[in-house]
């Protein structure tokens, strides 16, 4: 039942558990921002004008960020982050592109409120992107005077990879992307390793939060099929972590996880207000047992890990309503569900994870879809309906007039009842709670941007391992150069 496996999983880990719940936590909502200012500050290509044979694109900004949350135990943590961000993009003709993005800052937490228990830190300089990109029909109308409806795009370097509905990838790589398109036709193909800095999904492995490295290589291909696109996929992920063994407690856990998705979805307009996305996907490969039992004993004892095969599957399906009103209202559903196995009492980690020689049913991805702020459970072993809506309310002036404010509606629980989630759970209960966020999005001048997220979470009393609610409140102000 809960109460012995919230006391197993103490014994084993202490505290490590708790603050590695929160770091993944706060990471994936990094993540979250990370689109978030790309949206605020409409950091897009630029079009190339007909005249000008380069163009070049340079400047900054300076983000200051404040977060407040709760934890799985309801310990509050208090962060107050300061962001530098430093850009530059050159254009040639069109044809040649070279994009670096630049990213340092601080961390300042209340005292004991540091994730990693490092405490207050600086966040290392790193470039969060850098790539050269080709485009071939672009080459071809600027030295040869062609025009053509096909086109090859070739993508070196560093940047953000987002698949489909964001169901299975979503992740920042060092590697390469090809776009071939053939009229309707358009086939992509990817390959490379995510940095060192990237957050992995497995929160148990050591080095999770600061030293990951795996593999992504697949292909895609979409169809314009008058107002739908049509994709199929298959994607590759290989485990090439060096910190893959854990030893606790006189426990040794062995990290092994390699994985392969074949995927299917659709995006586009049912009508000229109705928009939708909806993706399936299943998942294969070999994942790595658990390293201990609990059966005839309360403490746990060491057992031989095994290689398992996985049998996985998720779906997401999403609709958008466009109002014809002059505030841009729009309304939105969201529906999430992900496969879980029976015997695990975590569902994306590999210590208490998978019992050996079983075949393991909890589908992991890499992927980002929105489920919640203060919960915010892993797309594994879930079911999640998310109903929503955003409007511009105040249409005075320039300033009001670019104010957004919106809500979701979360309602969470297991696909499997019997199977954990990424947090601890009793067996028998599947219904883990409901959730309502707020944002909102400012931008009240041409470079300050300001940014609100606040959501609380109700718990089921009897699913999970407290009944009390849980908060998170962000604030962000941006100011862009």
């Amino acid at each position: 039942m809960i109460r012995l496996r919230i006391f197993v999983i103490t014994v084993l880990v202490g505290s490590i558990a708790v603050r590695a719940r929160a770091q993944a936590q706060a990471e994936r909502f990094e993540r979250s921002l990370q689109q978030i200012h790309q949206q605020t500050l409409g950091q897009v290509n630029p079009q190339i004008p007909i005249d000008q044979r380069v163009t070049l694109e340079y400047g900054g900004y300076l983000t200051f960020e404040y977060l407040s949350l709760q934890d799985n135990v309801n310990n509050t943590h208090g962060l107050r982050q300061s962001e530098v961000i430093g850009y530059a993009r050159a254009n040639f003709d069109g044809a040649h592109e070279f994009f670096l993005r630049y990213r340092t800052g601080y961390r300042d937490f209340n005292r004991g409120d540091s994730f990693t228990g490092r405490g207050d830190e600086p966040i290392d300089g790193d470039l969060d992107a850098g790539y050269y990109r080709f485009d071939l029909q672009k080459y071809l109308a600027a030295y040869q005077g062609k025009q053509t409806n096909n086109d090859l795009a070739i993508k070196v370097g560093r940047d953000l990879v987002y698949w489909g509905n964001g169901l299975t990838l979503s992740q920042i790589i060092d590697g390469g992307v090809i776009d071939i398109q053939l009229n309707a036709l358009t086939l992509s193909f990817i390959g490379g390793v995510t940095p060192t800095r990237t957050v992995d999904f497995d929160s148990s492995r050591p080095a999770f939060d600061y030293n990951t490295k795996r593999g992504f290589y697949g292909g895609m291909a979409s169809l314009a099929v008058g107002q739908h696109k049509p994709y199929v996929y298959g994607l590759i992920q290989r485990d090439y972590n060096d910190h893959d063994t854990l030893q606790t407690n006189n426990l040794t856990t062995k990290f092994d996880y390699n994985s392969w998705y074949i995927g299917i979805g659709s995006s586009g307009s049912l009508s000229d207000r109705l928009l939708y996305g909806v993706e399936a996907a299943y998942e294969g490969g070999r994942s790595i047992s658990n390293s201990f039992t609990l059966q005839g004993t309360p403490f746990p004892l060491q057992v031989e890990q095994t290689h398992d095969t996985i049998e996985a599957w998720a779906a997401d399906a999403r609709l958008d309503y466009l109002l014809a009103d002059p505030h841009h209202t729009r309304l939105s559903a969201e529906v999430i569900l992900a496969s879980g196995d029976p015997d695990r009492t975590n569902s994306s980690t590999t210590f208490a994870g998978n019992r050996p020689n079983t075949n393991d049913h909890a589908f992991n991805s890499f992927g980002l879809l929105n489920t919640g702020l203060a919960f915010a459970p892993t797309v594994s072993n879930i079911m999640a309906l998310r109903l929503g809506g955003s409007t511009f309310p105040i249409d005075i002036n320039t300033m009001t007039k670019r104010m957004q404010l919106g809500t979701d509606l979360f309602v969470f629980a297991k696909l499997n009842r019997q199977g954990g989630i990424d947090e601890p759970s009793d067996s028998s209960a599947r219904y883990l709670g409901w959730e309502p966020d707020i944002y909102m999005n400012w931008q009240i001048t041409s470079d300050v941007t300001f940014a609100a997220r606040y959501g609380v979470f109700f718990p089921d009393p009897s699913s999970l391992a407290t009944d009390q609610s849980r908060q998170f409140l962000f604030l962000s102000v941006t100011y862009s150069f």
